[in-house]
């Protein structure tokens, strides 16, 4: 699912950039030619010097990118010739990594999924092309338009859908299939952000749908399904889903970096075809032999090419070709950056839950995969250590004749800005957030992007529409789509240090229009501004305990503009998605209901309800309290009087609570830390949770 981690992802124009602008260093013709056609007939062994630079690469992630565990794999023509790991297993001892240790592989299980609907496809059970309630009759939504969504738009990401329904799905030590056996009772109050079909967006929600109908048209269950068509006639001994029975020691220990040092529980991703399945990375690089065409008894030819052709081009997309996004049916990409320099064609999947990263790339042509498996990091940097040991492989083998230099965008020399420029002077929008642009003199500020990838930076104008940013490793343009908005975007090669370099196109910004809201509402919506809200329908074990912004929102609302956390402000209590862009930027959109019951406020976001912070009371020095019947979880404050405190709570069976500081962050929790008391902060927050009706004691003392 690549949720956590949300570096947070159609019809693609072709713009000419001045050649003032053009990046260097892409392969000539006549090299492409021979890259196609030099491709070996066999595996060849790894050099020393490629295995070495592999095992360098999984040290750079252990001391620099937050890892704590990597296996890799890379199989050639049916046969691994790479195998390796780095860090340790967490069991006793220390133990290193081995090859049979298994990781989370996140949004990369929806690549099980898609193969499995395929498969069914193959079978003549369903056509990708008629509407999904053919074969999912009980899919319902508010919003007509949902009779449109096929299985093909849910597998390439189009379906108009608002993103993902996280609630309760990565849970510690616990495999409830609450989040997917809620999923269709909860689409049937909910509207469509855009016609589906209209530009992809991605969406976890849509790959739940198609476990859904998986089980549904093979009267099995999801995971029976892919044991008996994927795992078993591959002989996959390591790849399994929270709900099947095996040794969970075999999981590779995650930790959280601001709690203890010991390990974190068992994760389940519960949302298995969007993003549930355990595995190795030699199981997964096995796997990507029925995805590029190499089990025609598994899966069709005719399927396997219908997932790698360019979905991404049948609606509104960003108008570079160069990118690490673009998909096909399944695929991230299917033109994969930066393969398409040496004029070869990748396709790749990425994943991530809380704490496990994966990422799969194939060369399908050269029948060429790796996988990179970590506990910590990001699935970024995992396909960035793949994309630069697959290179190095391509090379030994005789595919490319060198490894092409970094590029960025060269100097050009200043050039006057045009006046009419300025028209895109405003206020911009991404979920969650609004954000200013104001050209002057030529230039503009734009903030970190890309989780820090591209840094915050000046933008300069270069001619031809295009402002350049001062360290040359991106373009901002304006660009008008379609749909008739105006969007901010960026080209980008992304650098991070000591791994390989990609490129990325992508919007990071909607042009919003101001509207003029009643004083009553907006003097509401002003009232509202800055207070936090906590969601009291998340289960205590539920892993985003660890996230604080994903456990509580705080409203950032603009009334002048008439916009709150980037949706459009309706009502005294209603604000609504407006946002429909491509790629990353536009995932996992939101409205905002309010409600009252009695004095308290209460928000409603995709199902979910959080309370105000002013329908909180402040725990006290000796007190007991109770689980609400229509609440898993209770928020209480941290003041003065408790400051510094030992708090000890009596906890129910299942129960638990966490703490947090002032600044946000997570101090202590009784699932991950055990036990059942802490040192309380200065001030913060404190939650207890468990089922309705559980009792806590509760007594501090110094």
């Amino acid at each position: 699912m690549n949720t956590m981690n949300k570096v947070s992802k159609c019809l693609l124009s072709i713009v000419i950039v001045t050649s003032a602008l053009l990046p260097t260093g892409s392969i000539s013709a006549a090299e492409q030619t021979k890259t196609q056609t030099a491709a070996a007939a066999k595996p060849q062994t790894v050099t020393a010097a490629t295995s070495s630079r592999a095992q360098q690469l999984a040290q750079v992630l252990l001391d620099k990118y937050g890892v704590t565990g990597v296996q890799y794999a890379v199989m050639d023509h049916g046969k691994i010739v790479l195998s390796g790991s780095a860090g340790t297993s967490g069991r006793k001892g220390n133990s290193k990594i081995g090859k049979n240790d298994m990781f989370g592989i996140g949004s990369t299980s929806k690549m099980y999924v898609t193969a499995a609907t395929m498969m069914l496809a193959d079978e003549g059970k369903i056509d990708i092309d008629r509407p999904l309630t053919d074969y999912l009759p009980e899919f319902k939504m508010k919003d007509e338009r949902y009779k449109q969504i096929t299985p093909r738009i849910l597998m390439n990401h189009s379906s108009g859908l608002y993103g993902s329904h996280y609630g309760n799905s990565i849970l510690f030590n616990d495999n409830n299939t609450f989040n997917r056996d809620n999923l269709l009772p909860a689409l049937q109050n909910e509207t469509l952000k855009a016609d589906p079909g209209a530009f992809s967006v991605y969406s976890n929600d849509s790959f739940q749908l198609l476990e859904l109908m998986v089980a549904k048209v093979s009267g099995k269950s999801y995971p029976q399904f892919i044991q008996e068509r994927i795992t078993k006639p591959l002989q996959l001994k390591s790849t399994l889903t929270p709900l099947d029975q095996f040794d969970r020691s075999r999981l590779v220990k995650t930790y959280f970096p601001t709690l203890t040092d010991k390990a974190l529980p068992v994760e389940n991703t519960n949302i298995i075809g969007t993003g549930g399945v355990y595995s190795t990375a030699e199981d997964v690089v096995k796997f990507a032999e029925v995805l590029t065409g190499h089990r025609p008894d598994l899966l069709s030819t005719a399927s396997t090419n219908a997932m790698t052709r360019p979905e991404y081009r049948s609606g509104m997309w960003v108008s570079e070709t160069s990118n690490i996004f673009n998909y096909g049916l399944g695929w991230d990409s299917v033109q994969l950056s930066p393969f398409d320099r040496y004029g070869l064609k990748a396709v790749s999947k990425g994943g991530d839950t809380l704490m496990y990263h994966a990422s799969l790339i194939s060369v399908p042509e050269q029948r060429l995969s790796m996988a990179v498996l970590t506990s910590g990091g990001s699935s970024m940097y995992n396909e960035a250590v793949a994309s630069e040991v697959m290179l190095r492989v391509l090379k030994d083998k005789g595919t490319i004749k060198r490894i092409l230099p970094d590029q960025q965008f060269p100097a050009a020399a200043k050039v006057a800005m045009p006046a009419d420029m300025k028209k895109y002077n405003g206020t911009y929008g991404v979920v969650g957030e609004t954000f200013d642009v104001n050209i002057r003199n030529g230039k503009f500020k734009l903030a970190t992007q890309m989780s820090g990838m591209i840094p915050a930076q000046q933008y300069i104008y270069a001619g031809k529409g295009k402002f350049r940013s001062e360290d040359g490793s991106a373009l901002a343009s304006f660009e008008r789509q379609k749909n008739g908005r105006t969007y901010l975007k960026l080209n980008a090669y992304l650098n991070i240090p000591e791994l390989e370099q990609s490129q990325m196109a992508l919007y990071v910004g909607q042009k919003l229009d101001k509207q003029s809201l009643p004083s009553a509402v907006k003097k509401t919506w002003q009232q509202r501004n800055g207070k936090s809200y906590y969601n009291i329908d998340e289960k205590i074990n539920s892993a985003f305990y660890l996230i604080p912004t994903e456990i509580s929102k705080t409203i950032q609302a603009d009334t002048q503009l008439g916009y709150a956390l980037g949706t459009k402000i309706v009502d005294a209590n209603k604000s609504v998605n407006i946002m429909q862009i491509p790629v990353m930027s536009g995932r996992d959109t939101f409205d905002l209901n309010f409600s009252r019951q009695g004095k308290t406020e209460y928000l409603q976001i995709n199902g979910q309800s959080f309370i105000s912070e002013d329908g909180l009371s402040t725990l006290s020095a000796s007190s007991s309290l109770k689980i609400p019947a229509d609440h898993h979880a209770t928020w209480m404050k941290l003041g003065k009087k408790t400051a510094g405190q030992k708090i000890n709570v009596t906890l129910p069976k299942g129960a638990g609570f966490v703490v947090y500081d002032d600044k946000g962050q997570i101090t202590y929790s009784s699932i991950v830390n055990g036990g059942h008391s802490t040192k309380l902060p200065q001030s913060g927050m404190i939650v207890f949770g468990g089922k309705a009706g559980d009792h806590f004691k509760l007594s501090l003392n110094r």
